[in-house]
């Protein structure tokens, strides 16, 4: 299989037109899609979050000849390069690299879904609608405390690394949550739009952070690597079992 034919599987899974669809919402930026072809056919494939120096060794290790990752493997444009940047290892190895960010991000069962989906949550859906069942943002019934959801994340998640603010007794029976970096006051809008009593994001800014405890919410503050990791480890799973080749997951334990 090369680039171009894992790239069409993927985006069964993931359409493509996802990401330009919520950059047009958002008036954003990303830079999915296969970003490195060395056209040539690979027996093994790795899937990680992020392309780094320990990913690509451990895809030289493995005798990868794609990668696959979530976050962009090249985002901003490169003014230079030298031989140890990991895109230009991966040219010189003959790797090819694909990355699904914002596409897997809003796909049906992404990365924002498996969010939700281990924080226990049912009946999920979208809040930033982008067609049927796809779009950023999830907002789900629970039947917890805050303090239950805090500590499932920290074991579902398999992280410490989390903070939460407000009250841990809190009944909780409706969870508002958003993958990476992405809460922010519309994020909080529409989380109060939908009675949620709790939101779970990565990277929030303080003063949004603030103005969601003052209106009252519970607020789980993550790591952006441990709420995406979870799902891209779960995408993973889905096509170790779709493709014939053979397919490793790569966890950078310094995030963890």
């Amino acid at each position: 299989m090369n680039a171009k034919e894992l790239f069409a599987k993927l985006c069964e899974y993931a359409p493509i037109e996802l990401s330009d669809k919520l950059v047009a919402v958002e008036n954003g930026y990303d830079n999915s899609g296969i970003i490195l072809d060395c056209d040539l056919d690979a027996k093994r494939v790795l899937f990680c979050l992020d392309l780094t120096h320990d990913s690509v060794d451990y895809a030289i290790g493995k005798e990868c000849g794609i990668i696959v990752t979530h976050h962009p493997a090249i985002y901003s444009p490169i003014k230079k390069l030298n031989e140890q940047d990991p895109i230009l290892r991966c040219a010189i190895s003959g790797i090819s690299v694909i990355s699904m960010h914002l596409n897997l991000d809003c796909a049906k069962e992404g990365i924002d879904y498996w969010l939700s989906k281990g924080l226990g949550g049912e009946d999920i859906s979208v809040l930033t609608e982008l067609g049927d069942g796809v779009g950023y943002g999830r907002v789900a019934t629970v039947d917890a405390t805050a303090g239950d959801i805090f500590e499932r994340y920290k074991k579902e998640f398999a992280t410490e690394k989390a903070w939460f603010f407000g009250d841990k007794n809190q009944k909780i029976t409706k969870i508002a949550s958003f993958c990476g970096s992405g809460f922010g006051f519309k994020e909080l809008d529409e989380a109060l739009n939908v009675d949620a009593q709790m939101v779970v994001s990565a990277d929030i800014p303080h003063h949004v952070l603030k103005e969601a405890i003052e209106k009252g919410l519970c607020v789980l503050s993550c790591t952006h690597y441990s709420t995406e990791n979870y799902g891209m480890k779960k995408v993973f799973e889905f096509f170790e079992k779709e493709l014939k080749e053979k397919i490793y997951f790569f966890d950078d334990e310094r995030f963890v």
